[in-house]
């Protein structure tokens, strides 16, 4: 790897309450570390997170479950017990010990799950898409290993308050975990996401048809976070014309450009944008610019998080470019703990390794080195 001037990623940034001193973002990584009963963050995942940590800069979780109806994810940590906050706590203990700064991303996979890791609850959705759990290619993790996702059921409008209820909860937890803000996962196809985007909605009620309908939902759990946090300690993540999990939209442009409008309102921390380049963990535009992160920059005022197939010299070029105020990385970020001195001293990458992404020990997750070859343990 050549040496890498960096400049505006490692300049200081107010983000919401938070002074980070860099803009080198752990993005949220589903890796299914949280195996054991009751889905309680343990050892493995306080090493993890520890390792990664660094002064001044920014984690956001993996994707937190928000119920147990809600968490369609074998091995994916949650936010709706007391024990599951204790473990939790030791995780965001040891990052404020290294002086980072960590985020909560709040998760509800909707139809994107299988009754083998809700408790038998059948999955819920904006519609009834029957294609979806017929698609051989959709798969999720479960307790028996990777199956199409179960059949799914239409929320009935009565529900709904009881979901943004659920968000409410997760989020009064995660304060009580120690975290400093919630980002909601509302992109890749989840609950949020099933709401926005009419190539899945098909409702004819006031959450379905226009795109403020759709965008109704998204806009009610927002509101719901903020009432426990305040807008400085909220975030979103969104997928403008992603394809992960099956979602489309007819006109996906202006149905981003409205979401991003509206949650300008709230004052929020961050507003994390995945680039539709990324379909899950995998790059399928080669060569293509941060496309959705230039347009929505000209809507949202506040600050934003780009991710999706960033490498250092890009994400340097978007932030200085003035596309993007702060860089997630995903891939790279688990395979180098270290990853944001590596970048600002030009250092070579470790390479990742796809086989272990989901699987459930520490090969693949606490063993890739620092560059002086050292493990931190926590």
């Amino acid at each position: 790897m050549k040496t890498l001037i960096t400049n505006k990623l490692f300049t200081p940034i107010q983000v919401g309450s938070m002074e980070l001193k860099h803009r080198v973002v752990m993005a949220p990584l589903t890796r299914s570390r949280s195996v054991q009963p009751g889905n309680i963050p343990g050892d493995l995942m306080l090493e993890y997170y520890s390792q990664r940590a660094s002064d001044g800069g920014l984690i956001v979780s993996e994707g937190t479950s928000i119920s147990i109806a809600g968490g369609g994810w074998f091995g994916a940590p949650g936010l709706y017990s007391d024990e599951q906050v204790a473990g939790w706590r030791r995780i965001t203990d040891a990052v404020h010990g290294k002086r980072g700064h960590m985020f909560s991303q709040l998760w509800h996979t909707g139809r994107a799950a299988h009754v083998d890791s809700t408790n038998g609850n059948t999955p819920v959705s904006s519609s009834v898409n029957p294609e979806y759990w017929q698609d051989p290619t959709i798969k999720t993790s479960t307790p028996h290993g990777w199956l199409q996702p179960s059949p799914h059921r239409a929320l009935e409008i009565r529900e709904i308050p009881g979901i943004i209820v659920d968000y409410r909860k997760a989020a009064a937890r995660a304060k009580a975990a120690g975290f400093d803000g919630v980002e909601l996962h509302a992109g890749n196809g989840y609950l949020p996401d099933q709401f926005l985007q009419d190539g899945i909605n098909k409702r004819t009620d006031i959450y379905g048809g226009s795109i403020e309908n759709r965008s109704r939902f998204l806009l009610q759990v927002v509101e719901a976070l903020v009432s426990v946090w305040g807008g400085n300690r909220v975030a979103v993540r969104i997928a403008p014309s992603g394809t992960w999990n099956g979602v489309s939209d007819s006109n996906p442009s202006a149905l981003f450009d409205y979401v991003a409008k509206q949650l300008t309102h709230f004052g929020l921390a961050y507003l994390h944008i995945i680039e539709p380049r990324i379909k899950g963990n995998v790059l399928i535009a080669e060569g293509q610019g941060p496309i959705a992160t230039a347009r929505l920059r000209k809507i949202f005022t506040g600050t934003i998080i780009a991710a999706g197939g960033f490498e250092p010299d890009t994400a340097e070029a978007a932030v200085r470019d003035g596309y993007a105020d702060l860089v997630a990385f995903g891939r790279h970020f688990l395979a180098n703990p270290d990853l944001p001195k590596r970048i600002r001293l030009g250092l070579p990458l470790n390479a990742y390794d796809r086989a272990t992404f989901y699987t459930f020990d520490a090969r693949g997750y606490t063993d890739y080195p620092f560059y002086e070859g050292r493990i931190a343990v926590a």
